[in-house]
């Protein structure tokens, strides 16, 4: 290339990035969030819509909860949407976050196999059926991530009075993996798993597994977003940050929500203006 060449290249350039809006190129919000808000194909439905009303591109973080607070709490991302109330109201309490807004639920189901080794389907107490699957020793399939299933998990564990770790190798597997892997490892070897009822109504890779308990009140599962605290890290983005916090509990944001559903079922239930949430 000659040299009047290589200058002419650089002018189109140096014009091309003057016709840019400022800071267009790195418009961008980083979101800390669960595997189930990603593997399910929520996040898929909803940011080309926000990203197409406000121009800010949002870049998922998806692993579990436990991890995606320890993110947030490192100043790594700038908004927190995950699916645990009482980590959220502790992630507040200590500051990273000024405020936790609900934003939608789903619920928890139990899936097995179709022999139903542990004879606990239609079973709608999920303590008294992990109490029996722990009794049958029938395989288990954990997240063992802290995540915010796999803290649902345990709670389970701990009601059914069964400390399902001392089988770890044996009927209970540990993948220490998103709940897709997980769902795939149940498949594998007809284990019984916990799930959020988003990601397994996305999964295909069902063989013999089925919905063996739901419907059980403790099964409800609430997610909440809270923008992380620019007076802990002020590099965070907060004002783009705030838009997509605004934006999923405004009445667009809500609708978004409720219109993502995987043949004809709704996969996500808003509910930002309920008390208590």
């Amino acid at each position: 290339m000659t040299r009047p060449t290589i200058r002419f290249a650089a002018a189109i350039l140096a014009l091309t990035a003057l016709a840019l809006p400022a800071g267009a190129a790195e418009r961008f919000i980083t979101v800390a969030s669960t595997t189930s808000t990603e593997q399910s194909g929520l996040f898929k439905h909803l940011l080309p819509v926000f990203e197409k009303k406000t121009g800010i591109e949002v870049r998922v973080v998806a692993v579990g909860t436990g991890q995606a607070i320890k993110l947030a709490e490192k100043g790594d991302a700038d908004v927190l949407f995950v699916h645990h109330k009482p980590s959220e109201e502790k992630f507040v309490a200590e500051g990273w976050s000024i405020k936790r807004l609900p934003v939608m639920y789903n619920d928890f189901v139990v899936v097995g196999p179709a022999a139903d080794p542990a004879k606990v389907k239609g079973m709608k107490d999920t303590a008294g059926a992990f109490k029996k699957i722990a009794a049958a020793k029938a395989p288990f399939a954990s997240r063992a991530d802290k995540s915010g299933t796999h803290l649902a998990e345990l709670e389970f564990w701990k009601a059914a009075g069964v400390d399902a770790k001392t089988a770890s190798g044996q009927w209970y597997k540990e993948t220490g993996s998103g709940m897709g892997p997980t769902l795939n490892t149940a498949a594998g070897m007809d284990a019984y798993a916990l799930a959020d009822r988003g990601t397994w109504l996305s999964f295909t890779n069902r063989k013999s597994l089925e919905i063996a308990v739901e419907g059980d009140p403790k099964l409800f599962n609430q997610y909440g977003v809270m923008l992380v605290n620019k007076a802990k890290h002020p590099h965070v983005k907060d004002k783009d940050g705030q838009v997509f916090v605004d934006w999923l509990v405004s009445p667009e944001g809500q609708k978004a929500i409720a219109g993502y559903k995987i043949n004809g079922q709704q996969l996500f239930f808003p509910n930002a203006n309920q008390a208590g949430a």
